[in-house]
């Protein structure tokens, strides 16, 4: 489901997240993702370190994403 976003807040939100997914920890994930090269419908999911559906691999699961602790696990 889509958020519904002013055409502003749409515009500012797509900047925001290509400055993310540009960022030194977003080319990190895509390579571990693409290197490896799940089946179609599947994304790499870098908590568990295996393949899942896309539709599963979103917010983290019950808890969502707050208490991650992405700069003790991966050095970021």
């Amino acid at each position: 489901m889509s958020q519904k976003l002013s055409p502003a807040a749409r515009r500012a939100k797509a900047a925001r997240d290509k400055a993310y997914a540009m960022s030194e920890w977003g080319k990190k994930k895509k390579r571990d993702a693409q290197k490896k090269k799940c089946k179609s419908g599947y994304d790499y999911d870098h908590r568990t370190k295996k393949c899942i559906p896309a539709s599963k691999n979103r917010a983290g699961g019950p808890g969502g994403t707050k208490n991650e602790k992405t700069s003790s696990r991966y050095g970021y």
